[in-house]
This record gives structure tokens, C-alpha cells and sequence, in this order.
């Protein structure tokens, strides 16, 4: 069933789940059925791939190049039994390789238009732009595309927005650094920015663990956020198994770095990919990377199961995570409403709300305190760890 208005209908999963999910191309690479995926391990989102500009040119959605969105209904009908089973999506753009639409539609203004049609298809609550080559080395392409980022962020208010490019052992490379540089020139902030630390010289976990340091580096030289701000905003995509490069990343690595994403707060963990989270025959593969299996020994979905765990282990965005103490300096009676509003509000200024989304410079009121947004903001509690908020004092 392929029909659109089912999928608008569709209530959002807690932010936790789409900063979890799996990639899964639903199309090739042999793609296992996501609603078996779903009962033998408790997934409830996954990352669909990729969207490209048609192969031969335009500034059209399609699903790899060749199946147009707007006629699309074998996605569609995917998309639909994952919902259907209590599951949802995000659709990622972009990936390794293929013409990407930052390309071909000229400016972010165009670009945001094709993928609105996306979003407005399957009533997408989550979208991964994943920038790398050959797009991230084009400087006007990397432009249309964080340009329709935000302004895919502006007119859909709660969508999740996560930007993944390519790992470096330094964090990322130039290239990454000038996407964060353009992000920054536009005043844009997405859920996440994430890197992709394999095919570059790594070998397990530790390797990893030392990028995303670097890279949380980065974010706070780029940004000006603190170490905790940037955890906040910084996620990692992994491969699971053997690598393009003939790296080896095994069910250990991913326990590693589950456990340094959940004790410093990472807004994403995630992994390439659902299609190959089964044993190959035989078990090594004759020491080949394959799409459609690990290369190492394994119990099928065994590297998807971090996923679940690293949803579990971060709080969705409708909970509160531990205020900072400007946040607990208010009288223990000002309880959290289930919107996220408290008591003690601020005469004439609205009570933040966990379900509204906020643009730079909106203000409210939280625990007795006026706030001032510092950038676009859903779900980030004033005073919480992602320093989104400016504490103007007491009312």
C-alpha cells in the first residue's frame, strides 16, 4: 500500500530513535524484511537510502538515481509496514557516489523544494543529509544542500535533522571543516552532524573513539560550544563488520563506542548497514567487504541491536535531562508539565514547551527563569546539557 496520506498521519517517534537508526538501502543490496528486523531485536526506525537527482539530470527526487519519488509506491509500501508495526523513517539524501540534487538544482531554494516533495510523500518526521564525495567537494553543491537544510528546518517545525560526512582520523577533513563552515555562515544547526570514521586508516573502536574526540574539537572551535554542547550536537556512523578498506569493526568495537556515545552524551549512533547485519557464507566471506553481509561471525542483526541500545540509553526529547543549576534553582514545586512547561512562569512570556519549536532569539519562561534561544531549538530543555539556552535571570 503506497498511499501518502497514511504516512502524514503518522505521530513522530521520540528524537532517541531517529538518532539510532540504522541505515537500510530498501531497494538493493537484497534488503531483509524490517518488520522481521523489528520483532527480533525491538528496532523501531530506520534510515532509508539514498535520494539522488535522476541520472540523467534535474532536479528531481529519486530513489538511486532511477525510481522517481512522486511515482514511487515499493517504498512507500515499505515505509508503511514499519509504521504499521509501531516503527517509522528517516530517509537519507545523498551517500557515496551517484549525482546528488545539491548538483543539479542550482540553489538551496530549489534544492529545499525537491526535497520537501520527499518529506510531503511520506510524511517524514526525520532526514539525514549525508554529504561526501564527490558532492562535499563541490562548495556550491555543499551550499544548496546545508541552505535546504535549513530551510527544510524552518518550514517543518519538529523535523529531525542529522548531517553526516566523512570520518578522518583527525575527526574530518577539509572538506568536512568547510561544511561546518558553511553551516555556521547560515546560522544553521541540525540535530547532529555526524562522521563516518572507517575506510581512512582506522581499526577498531579505540581509533574511532580518538576521531570523535577530534572531531568534538572541531565543533567547538567552529562553533564556540563547550565540550559538552558539541557531544550534544555530534553523532558517528559506523560500518559493521569488514570495511570498503579492509578494516575490521566487530561486535566489541561497537560496545566500545556505545559506551563512550552514552557517557558523553552523543546526539547519534548509527551504522551502514541493516542489509549487511548477517553472517556471510562462509562466515569470513574469503575475506572480501559484501553489501549484503559482514564479513565477520555473527548472529543476524547482532550490530543492530546497539542501536536499540543506544535508544534506550538516550533520553527522547520529550524528557528533561539534568538541569544545569541555574535550572534547579527554582522551587522544587515547579514541576515539569507533560508539555514541558513548569510553574513559577514569567508574567507576559510563554512557558517553554518540549513540542514547539523555537528559532533563535524566541524567549520563554522555565522554572521561574526567562530564557533567550540562541539558535533554532526543538525539544532541548532550558538549561539542559546542549546549551541552547541564555539564562536571563530570575523573573
Amino acid at each position: 500500500m503506497g498511499g501518502s496520506a497514511q504516512a502524514a498521519s503518522t505521530a513522530a517517534l521520540s528524537s532517541n530513535w531517529y538518532a539510532a537508526a540504522p541505515y537500510l538501502m530498501p531497494l538493493d543490496n537484497n534488503p531483509p524484511n524490517p518488520t522481521d528486523v523489528m520483532a527480533a531485536t525491538g528496532l523501531k526506525a530506520f534510515q532509508l537510502a539514498f535520494v539522488l537527482a535522476p541520472n540523467g539530470g534535474g532536479c528531481s527526487p529519486t530513489w538511486g538515481g532511477t525510481s522517481a519519488v512522486s511515482s514511487d509506491t515499493a517504498v512507500a509500501a515499505t515505509i508503511n509496514s514499519i509504521r504499521a508495526a509501531g516503527g517509522d523513517v528517516s530517509v537519507s539524501i545523498g551517500g557515496y557516489g551517484g549525482t546528488k540534487l545539491g548538483q543539479t538544482c542550482g540553489t538551496p531554494a530549489a534544492t529545499a523544494a525537491a526535497y520537501q516533495q520527499v518529506i510531503d510523500k511520506y510524511g517524514l518526521h526525520a532526514m539525514d543529509f549525508d554529504l561526501e564525495e564527490p558532492e562535499y567537494e563541490n562548495t556550491a553543491a555543499v551550499a544548496n544542500e546545508v541552505g535546504a537544510a535549513q530551510i527544510l528546518q524552518r518550514n517543518n517545525p519538529g523535523l529531525y535533522i542529522s548531517i553526516t560526512t566523512a570520518g578522518t582520523t583527525s575527526g574530518t577533513g577539509w572538506f568536512g571543516q568547510q561544511m561546518l563552515n558553511q553551516a555556521k555562515s547560515d546560522g544553521f544547526t541540525p540535530d547532529n552532524f555526524s562522521i563516518m570514521p572507517f575506510d581512512g586508516g582506522f581499526s577498531g573502536a579505540a581509533s574511532q573513539i580518538s576521531a570523535l574526540q577530534q572531531f568534538n574539537t572541531i565543533l567547538m572551535n567552529t562553533f564556540g560550544w563547550t565540550s559538552a554542547q558539541a557531544y550534544a550536537h555530534e553523532g558517528i556512523s559506523m560500518m559493521n563488520g569488514r570495511s570498503d578498506s579492509g578494516e575490521y569493526f566487530y561486535q566489541s568495537d561497537f560496545q566500545s563506542v556505545l559506551d563512550f556515545a552514552t557517557s558523553h552524551g552523543l546526539a547519534r549512533y548509527t551504522n551502514w548497514s541493516v542489509n549487511r547485519d548477517r553472517q556471510c557464507t562462509p562466515p569470513d566471506n574469503n575475506g572480501q567487504t559484501s553489501g549484503v553481509c559482514s564479513s565477520v561471525p555473527q548472529a543476524a542483526w547482532d550490530f543492530t541491536k546497539y542501536s536499540v541500545r543506544f535508544a534506550g540509553a538516550t533520553p527522547p526529547v520529550s524528557s528533561s535531562p539534568t538541569p544545569s543549576a541555574s535550572a534547579t534553582s527554582a522551587s522544587p514545586s515547579a514541576s515539569a508539565s507533560p508539555t514541558g512547561g513548569t510553574g513559577g512562569s514569567c508574567s507576559g512570556v510563554a512557558a517553554w514547551s518540549s513540542t514547539t519549536a523555537y528559532n533563535g532569539g524566541a524567549v520563554v519562561s522555565y522554572n521561574g527563569h526567562k530564557w533567550t534561544a540562541k539558535w533554532w531549538t526543538y525539544g532541548d530543555i532550558p538549561g539542559g546539557a546542549a546549551g541552547v539556552w541564555t539564562d536571563n535571570g530570575a523573573c
